[in-house]
């Protein structure tokens, strides 16, 4: 039996993902990189029964989640931590550990029922912990669709993150160290506004934080024109 399966993202960190699926024989799969490409017709006309969605900044459009089994990677153990921004505001908030939750998308914010829950460490820089994400959604996928999942519904009051913008990328020139190193590797990944220090004219932008033994931080600096950053 072939499986056929369509895994929605942009991100070329889940191309891996991709491939592991496609490559073996149970599996053809159909990867969907832009919005405009998400379509009901072309889900059809390929033969999926299941859409994952491995990190969708879109809405899904009520013709595919209501036709097909349309599954959502979300970052937090839902119904903990709904709404947008999960990696950040977990560090934020001084998370070390989280679950990678992968819920039945439906109208409602992060409200749809459970398939499967995995243990995901925040240890490193955001792109490192996606990409830790990516190879937890490979056995999430094949359990899910191979044992026919069906998915419970949400137990507990939830919380709702806020997205965050762009402003808050910057660094709080009174945090504490601990604080500001954690400021700049939730924001280190690829597609994110990194974390930045403004002066004058210039804004610092700073990548792959690390800590030295005195307690320190060193981090790559890029340096621009502020008028260049917006």
């Amino acid at each position: 039996m072939t499986f056929r399966i369509a895994i929605a993202t942009p991100h070329a960190r889940y191309d891996a993902l991709t491939k592991a699926l496609d490559q073996s024989d149970d599996y053809d799969v159909l990867r969907i990189r832009e919005k405009n490409d998400l379509s009901r017709d072309a889900l059809e006309q390929f033969g999926c029964d299941w859409v994952f969605f491995a990190h969708w900044s879109w809405i899904v459009p009520a013709e595919i989640h209501e036709n097909f089994r349309a599954v959502i990677f979300h970052m937090t153990d839902l119904p903990y931590g709904r709404g947008g921004s999960p990696l950040q505001n977990l560090i934020a908030r001084g998370h070390e550990q989280t679950k990678l939750s992968a819920l039945q998308c439906e109208a409602g914010l992060d409200t749809g029922p459970i398939y499967l829950k995995r243990d995901l460490s925040l240890a490193g820089t955001a792109e490192d912990i996606f990409e830790r994400a990516a190879q937890l959604m490979l056995p999430m996928i094949r359990e899910m669709v191979e044992q026919d999942l069906k998915p419970v519904a949400q137990e507990g009051e939830p919380v709702i993150f806020k997205r965050r913008t762009p402003d808050q990328s910057a660094i709080d020139g009174e945090a504490a160290l601990d604080a500001v190193y954690d400021h700049i590797r939730m924001l280190d990944a690829e597609g994110y506004p990194h974390a930045f220090i403004e002066t004058g004219n210039l804004r610092i932008e700073l990548t792959k934080a690390e800590r030295e033994d005195d307690g320190t931080i060193v981090a790559r600096a890029r340096i621009i024109a502020k008028d260049a950053a917006t």
